[in-house]
């Protein structure tokens, strides 16, 4: 249901004094109760604060250049008993780590639940602050998990070790391209294992082609050998101030999850705990289908959207080794495909792999493979 900034409801809880409904709250466990209540609008190179009391009483707003000591300046005599809350977008965890420091609590919010459930007809710095502290007062912030800092920090690491890998491959194929326009040389490369290996770089030069198109590959080449440089530097930070957590070791025993994808759902992630249950996880993955249910009828469609994309993106890739390495989930696959063509196939069997995940991270146990004996008991079982 979507909530008009100047809807009725909204302008009552402007005006409405919410500290019983935090101290009831509070009694039952709930919501931190704040005296001070302060919405953020965070951007690039400044940030709109609104100050209010339990009463939805403005006490002072303002925008603050992104700086720390010009916004622990701004909200001197309102740190104590406060919470503040913004929404997760670019770079929130500047804003976020700042705030942990200056005030009580600090609250990430959802950005498209929060969209969902207040949004204004007029649009303003001010107004988005605004509606923020008073969904904060109101204990009806949609709130985000926050990673500890070391896994945010190895995060980083890990997608930018993702960026590279995919821009070499993007560079390879280029190099490919430009081959297509000799296809007797082309033919050549079925017989060559590795062609940007060391016996490969060999053979490529032993390629016919225009001085053009030569120094057009050379040059590839080259921003090929700097991008294997980055990816090994980057791997050797990762090795000497991360070690392999537990969770991570229990992942990689899974079919398909080498070291590198182990450490990266690990740390997107974060605390399984926070989960209810693998469907949940598959939510938060985007491998589940988006759903439009309308008059008794219910059509599933592409993929939920709002979702990590690189834990979805992680289990899809594991697919190809697992079913190769692990003969009960190569018989999943040879199911699905019987019924499903290959996207769906693709889709459902990383939910499998996710699920299998779940599990295995919620009981603390290593992935256990079938013997020949219980594989053949479990393929009657399917086949029931």
């Amino acid at each position: 249901m979507l909530i008009e900034r100047n809807a009725p409801h909204i302008q009552a809880l402007d005006k409405m004094d919410l500290s019983k409904i935090h101290f009831i709250n509070n009694r039952a466990g709930g919501a931190y109760m704040a005296k001070y209540n302060i919405g953020v609008d965070y951007h690039k190179r400044f940030t709109y604060f609104v100050v209010k009391n339990s009463k939805g009483v403005v006490l002072k707003n303002g925008q603050v250049i992104n700086k720390k000591d010009h916004v622990q300046k701004f909200l001197e005599g309102f740190t104590s008993d406060s919470a503040a809350v913004l929404e997760s977008c670019r770079n929130w965890c500047v804003m976020h780590d700042w705030l942990e420091d200056i005030v009580d609590e600090v609250v990430l919010a959802n950005p498209y639940k929060v969209k969902a459930i207040a949004e204004a007809k007029i649009k303003t710095d001010k107004i988005d602050a605004s509606i923020l502290s008073d969904l904060l007062r109101a204990d009806l912030v949609p709130r985000c998990y926050v990673a500890p800092k070391n896994v945010r920090e190895m995060r980083n690491l890990l997608r930018e070790r993702i960026y590279f890998v995919r821009m070499r491959t993007m560079t390879k194929n280029r190099i490919t391209t430009i081959f297509d326009r000799y296809p007797e040389e082309k033919a050549k490369f079925k017989t060559w294992t590795d062609l940007f290996g060391k016996k490969g770089r060999v053979q490529l030069e032993s390629i016919n082609m225009s001085e053009s198109d030569r120094a057009i590959v050379n040059r590839e080449l080259d921003y090929i050998d700097s991008i294997n440089t980055f990816i090994k530097d980057i791997e050797t930070v990762i090795k000497e101030n991360f070690k392999l957590s537990k969770n991570a070791q229990i992942l990689k025993t899974i079919p398909g999850i080498g070291e590198f994808f182990s450490m990266l759902i690990d740390a997107e992630i974060g605390d399984i705990n926070r989960f209810k249950n693998e469907k949940a996880l598959a939510c938060y993955a985007g491998l589940v289908p988006s759903t439009y249910s309308s008059g008794g009828t219910t059509h599933h469609g592409r993929l939920i959207k709002h979702s990590n994309k690189l834990l979805r993106w992680a289990f899809i890739e594991a697919i190809i080794p697992a079913i190769r390495s692990d003969e009960k989930l190569r018989f999943e696959y040879d199911l699905l495909r019987s019924r499903m063509n290959w996207n769906k196939a693709k889709a459902a069997m990383g939910r499998k792999l996710l699920t299998i995940a779940f599990h295995c991270l919620k009981k603390k146990q290593k992935y256990k493979k079938l013997n020949r004996l219980e594989l053949e008991e479990y393929k009657l079982r399917r086949a029931a």
